[in-house]
């Protein structure tokens, strides 16, 4: 399977600093994070708002506090709810976190099992959590040593990434890994091709599924429609054209694959919640 086009380009870590910190928030500061996977660890800290987070198989809206956690490979997006803002932080880091080699016995016990995948982490967590104070706080001392930004901070960053995990490892189940190998090529076909014309029989076919069966997993794997999901997936890579290019406003809708501006203002409007051109200016205020 090729798996290139989904998986996400971005590099987020280095021998140097094996971690990137983001301050983020949705729509203001990007439309969506459409479906995508990387090989590293992720963690969000919601500071204020909502959004609706897809990670895998789970499907939740999101609330102030939550701190959520997406394994390596593992399929995730987030998608804004109508007139609601989300502001949050994000830490995406590789397993060198960690520390230590492959052949110690803590690596390989402990934590190759959440790098593969079987050992299932949870996912969000809430003020319910019986180590949410603990863990929040923890998440609360990562996030400040990542904004600090220093070889001194690291050193503590990793202490408290250690200790925010050893607290999950405690609890965390073995799970049997639940395939994605249906509906991830359909999603590298649309990252492929998002510029043509894309329609439901040739998605279908190249999951070799009936369209009617292909619709109903899509929609449940990924919590749109495909053709939902095209438009924000569309919409979205206009949001990185208009913020880092000076190409026209209608030639970013025609190589995003919109056949007509109207409808390309009408569904930037509906999911970014603003026009194009009021999206550019905010986003040449913001710099």
């Amino acid at each position: 399977m090729n798996k290139i086009s989904s998986k996400e380009n971005r590099v987020h870590s280095s021998g140097a600093k094996p971690y990137s910190y983001y301050e983020c928030s949705i729509p203001d500061g990007f439309a969506c994070v459409p479906m995508h996977w990387h090989s590293e660890f992720e963690l969000n800290y919601i500071r204020e708002g909502s959004a609706e987070f897809i990670c895998g198989e789970e499907k939740f809206n999101s609330s102030k506090g939550d701190i959520v956690i997406t394994q390596p490979n593992i399929l995730h997006s987030i998608y804004p709810h109508e007139n609601t803002r989300q502001v949050y932080d994000t830490l995406v880091f590789s397993s060198e976190l960690f520390g230590g080699s492959e052949q110690d016995r803590y690596f390989a016990e402990c934590i190759r099992p959440m790098i593969n995948g079987s050992m299932r982490l949870p996912i969000r967590i809430t003020s319910g959590h019986h180590y949410y104070a603990e863990l929040s706080l923890l998440a609360e001392n990562i996030f400040s040593c990542a904004r600090g930004d220093s070889p001194q901070l690291d050193m503590l960053l990793r202490s408290e990434i250690m200790r925010f995990f050893w607290l999950l490892e405690t609890e965390a189940k073995a799970a049997i890994v639940h395939t994605d190998s249906v509906i991830r090529p359909a999603l590298e076909y649309i990252a492929e091709h998002y510029s043509e014309c894309i329609t439901i029989s040739r998605l279908a076919a190249a999951v070799h599924l009936s369209e009617s069966y292909f619709m109903n997993m899509f929609k449940e794997y990924v919590g749109l429609s495909a053709i939902e999901y095209i438009s924000h997936f569309r919409i979205e890579k206009a949001c990185k054209e208009l913020a880092g290019t000076k190409k026209s406003v209608m030639e970013i809708a025609f190589e995003c694959g919109f056949s007509n501006l109207s409808n390309f203002n009408r569904q930037f409007r509906r999911i970014a919640g603003c026009s194009p051109t009021e999206y550019r200016k905010r986003q040449a205020i913001s710099r």
